[in-house]
């Protein structure tokens, strides 16, 4: 018996990472493809069943991962993103929730004729737009800095609004003895803010300060905020149910905006965690679904569904986002984007299940109605998202851009000459003289420190996946690198080679970072910052060719042996392979051969 549970464990982790991973490489929501395994894995072959597998656990297992993962979403809102677009992340939460829920309620009593009960917490359950879903599309879609923080506030901070309505709602109904819902829903809303506020908040300002003092090692930082988090969560729950997926939100936003030096580090380790949570909750959940609720639903189940996704959620937009100046664009976007996750499944598991033994007419259609909506929306709004956002021209349809770190007279022509083929380039120097050729040729660029954190509020750097630091300070590109490299990757950070001191009293003792913490060697390892800047004044420069049948990369090396340095190639799809190449990847027909010659 314990073998089986372990190799349930051990599966469900495997196939959540490797699905992740599929969906990467193909470039499709990986979500699809974790909804698709629970399908098998569950109703399709039987071979697993949470119910019966994991009995009373199933429920608080899913609640503490729903509340890491809700921390982990907080952890990435800071409030320079709400000062920016405050009016419109205010409207999102605020009278965007307040249109959704009466109209969704409104329509699922009268269209489906459920009561009152079960189409109230219906509506509530429609607001949940859960980061589970809209980070992962996000990170697929590649959009801008303002439509991207629009959609990651409504999903981290709904969430957990939409689960503490339902949770108010069901109370009410079913054990309140007042005759007055508002009175009992506003009077726990209340209490269930100044419970997470004070939790929240407050745990978050303690935990800051150890850190800042030095009272907590490296080593336990992270571990000491995961118990902070389930701590906190138990806690708030203990006063007011659920309202504990609040208060982990606000102590993620609230460590997020800390000042924190080893932030980095600690959102690191938490999207670890998270995405081992997501991959593993969302095969468990869909592995629960039995098939046969989804027949149950009438064409009146369906039409609701279809008015929640092509109606009320249009409506809640337009009418929410009035006179907030917003694009039409992105209202748009907004209008469309909305699709519901592990929050919504687990609330609809737990509560519909809980309202059919109370005898309400329509119950047990909330929970297919759901998770149809769910399937839908992930499907739908997943597969189409990065279409719209381009053809919307919120997302970057252009190839994959490069970020040149030091800005120089060859490394200024090395831009131009990227930029001939359409490579999106920015170049960066916190020297306004040395920008000011680049800025004179059409070059963009950015002036001011790369590695400082403004730089991640004014930079739109959705379409950057290359980085290549040309400072004449090897470990300034060392330390740029080191810091770059687990956003893009580090295969796509590359730095100018370090240049080994011939002289050296000790030649054994190597003078060279580690290559776990540097990037990768960009044009070799024995072509220098000086050198490029020697031969630059001596008359090389860069030039492109085009390769063919009639004229390959033997041919192009042979004309000038030893007056030619390669410096990479364009394939194409209009992507930059820097030499040396990785991967054994060579230059093939129609490529086009970067390289420094002498002319």
């Amino acid at each position: 018996m314990h073998h089986h549970y372990a190799e349930i464990l051990a599966s469900i982790l495997v196939a959540g990472v490797i699905l992740q991973w599929v969906g990467w490489r193909l470039r499709i929501p990986g979500l699809i493809l974790l909804i698709l395994a629970g399908f098998i894995m569950g109703p399709a072959t039987g071979w697993l069943d949470p119910s019966k597998d994991f009995g009373d656990m199933l429920q608080p297992m899913i609640s503490l991962s729903v509340a890491v993962i809700l921390f982990e979403g907080g952890l990435n809102l800071q409030w320079h993103e709400f000062r920016k677009n405050s009016r419109i992340i205010y409207r999102l939460v605020s009278l965007n929730v307040i249109i959704s829920f009466m109209l969704a309620s409104l329509t699922a009593h009268y269209l489906v004729g459920m009561d009152w009960p079960v189409a109230l917490v219906l509506g509530s359950i429609i607001i949940v737009t859960g980061p589970t879903v809209i980070m992962p599309l996000l990170k697929q879609a590649n959009l801008k800095n303002q439509p991207a923080a629009l959609l990651r506030w409504e999903g981290i901070v709904n969430d957990p609004i939409g689960a503490l309505l339902v949770v108010l709602i069901y109370g009410y109904y079913v054990y309140a003895e007042s005759n007055s819902l508002i009175t009992d829903v506003l009077g726990g809303l209340g209490l269930s803010l100044l419970v997470s506020l004070l939790l929240g908040v407050g745990s978050g300002v303690l935990l800051a300060k150890a850190f800042k003092r030095g009272m907590v090692p490296e080593y336990l930082k992270s571990p000491l905020i995961l118990a902070t988090v389930l701590l906190v969560y138990t806690l708030t729950n203990r006063v007011q149910g659920e309202a504990g997926l609040l208060a982990t939100t606000i102590l993620g936003i609230t460590l997020a905006n800390q000042k924190l030096d080893t932030l980095h580090e600690l959102k690191r380790f938490k999207e670890y965690v998270t995405i081992l949570l997501v991959s593993s909750t969302f095969i468990v959940l869909t592995a629960d679904i039995d098939p046969a609720i989804l027949l149950k639903l009438g064409w009146e189940g369906w039409t609701l569904i279809a008015l929640l996704i092509f109606v009320i959620r249009p409506l809640s937009i337009y009418f929410s986002t009035i006179a907030t100046g917003i694009k039409w664009q992105e209202r748009l976007l907004l209008a469309w984007i909305a699709p519901r996750g592990i929050v919504a499944a687990a609330v609809a598991g737990l509560f519909g299940a809980q309202l059919v033994t109370k005898g309400y007419a329509g119950a047990e259609l909330l929970l297919p109605i759901i998770f149809a909506l769910i399937l839908l929306t992930v499907l739908l709004h997943g597969l189409s998202i990065g279409w719209i956002a381009r053809r919307l021209g919120l997302a970057s349809d252009k190839p994959e851009g490069i970020i040149l770190i030091g800005a120089s007279p060859w490394s200024i022509e090395l831009a131009t000459t990227l930029q001939k083929y359409d490579i999106p380039v920015l170049l960066n120097d916190t020297s306004w003289k040395r920008l000011l050729p680049a800025r004179m040729q059409n070059i963009p660029t950015h002036y001011g420190e790369i590695l400082s954190e403004r730089t991640e509020e004014v930079l739109e750097l959705a379409h950057i996946t290359k980085l290549v630091a040309l400072t004449p300070n090897e470990a300034y590109n060392t330390l740029v690198c080191s810091r770059f490299a687990p956003e893009l990757g580090h295969n796509n950070v590359r730095e100018i080679g370090w240049q080994r001191e011939k002289d050296s009293i000790e030649p054994t003792v190597s003078k060279i970072p580690s290559q776990a913490i540097r990037g990768y060697s960009a044009f070799g390892d024995k072509l220098f910052y000086d050198d490029f800047t020697q031969l630059y004044s001596e008359g090389w420069r860069f030039q492109s060719t085009r390769l063919s049948e009639k004229f390959s990369m033997p041919e192009l090396l042979e004309q000038k042996p030893s007056e030619l340095k390669v410096i990479g190639f364009i394939d194409q799809a209009k992507k930059v392979w820097f030499y040396p190449y990785r991967d054994d990847r060579q230059p093939e027909d129609d490529c086009v051969v970067i390289t420094f010659v002498r002319e």
